[in-house]
């Protein structure tokens, strides 16, 4: 691969952006270039990175799954209420029950999707809502306080066993890492791009596109129950009220800035995790700058819209061509 052929490629635009951002804040704030800075939008990234890529794999497969957030809230509220129930219970029971919630959630919303041939925004759309009502219906619109989750799962986010990286971000770019390997090096993974980029010829090669699909939506909903067990780890409580609440939106904007395409098919976890990590960054720099929280989320959107432009221009001109528009 040659140097112009690396530029054109859709990360080398995210890459770009993520430098200019950098280089604008430091110059404003020289304390947001400092290793605890960094630190810091390590931490905000693990919860986004672990739902993301399971909202990618929807995605590519020419899906979307709204109901993410609900699903996390859910498994979370699951995990915490039976850490309240039974404070003997170890972490790991904890955490594989909030992963199976979210497993089976993800395949209600894939059997609806296949077995009535519905549009997965509006099965999915639903289902943000019906589980949303249901995490408050099972949990009687309690909390679970801090008291109540295991020491052990806290200190994923304050211990570290390399480099001073806690646990929860090595364990977001394991899922990143295992998701790479999957899509890129297994059947199952392959056929997942092909039923995206062509779902009518590819039942023709003998793709079963139905369980592939539902598949998919499982995957998405059990990443979407560890990231709400890290959600519990990263915050120390679960609210019915606030947790997940918005959290698709977070979720699917930086897997579409990162190259999934909305009309499925093409789209990489390397471009992923640096969508993840721009947004990270802009949601850490805004309050070092002193933004108001009233302009923070206009700001964060027009970041996104940036991104997405010179995502384009990159890819369509490569840098050379970028710069010499700018020129002209």
């Amino acid at each position: 691969m040659n140097i112009a052929s690396l530029f054109r490629r859709r990360e080398a635009g995210i890459v770009v952006m993520i430098a200019l951002f950098a280089v604008v804040v430091g110059l404003i704030q020289p304390r947001f270039l400092s290793t605890e800075t960094l630190r810091i939008v390590l931490l905000a990234v693990p919860l986004i990175m672990v739902a993301a890529m399971g909202e990618m794999m929807v995605l590519v497969a020419r899906h979307v799954d709204l109901s993410i957030g609900s699903i996390l809230g859910f498994s979370a509220i699951v995990a915490g209420m039976l850490w309240r129930d039974h404070p003997e219970l170890p972490v790991i029971v904890g955490v594989g029950a909030a992963i199976a919630v979210g497993a089976a959630l993800g395949l209600v919303n894939g059997l609806v999707v296949t077995v009535f041939k519905l549009p997965s925004i509006i099965v999915t759309l639903g289902t943000l809502s019906l589980y949303r009502g249901l995490v408050f219906f099972i949990s009687d619109a309690r909390q679970v306080d801090p008291q109540y989750i295991p020491r052990g799962l806290i200190e994923l986010s304050q211990t570290s066993p390399v480099f001073g990286i806690p646990w929860i971000i090595l364990i977001a770019f394991a899922v990143a890492l295992a998701t790479y390997l999957f899509l890129g090096h297994s059947r199952l993974g392959r056929q997942i791009y092909a039923i995206g980029s062509n779902p009518v010829a590819a039942p023709l090669r003998g793709i079963r596109a139905a369980p592939i699909t539902v598949l998919v939506f499982v995957l998405s909903g059990a990443l979407a129950g560890l990231a709400g067990v890290m959600y519990a780890s990263r915050f120390g409580y679960v609210n019915p009220g606030i947790t997940g609440v918005g959290f698709e939106f977070t979720v699917i904007a930086p897997v579409v800035i990162g190259g999934v395409s909305i009309n499925g098919g093409s789209g990489s976890v390397a471009g992923t995790v640096l969508g993840v990590l721009l947004l990270g960054a802009v949601s850490v720099a805004l309050p070092i700058l002193g933004v108001s929280g009233f302009w923070q989320q206009a700001i964060y959107g027009a970041v996104i819209l940036a991104a997405l432009v010179i995502d384009r221009s990159v890819r369509q001109g490569g840098l050379k061509g970028l710069l010499a528009r700018d020129a002209a």
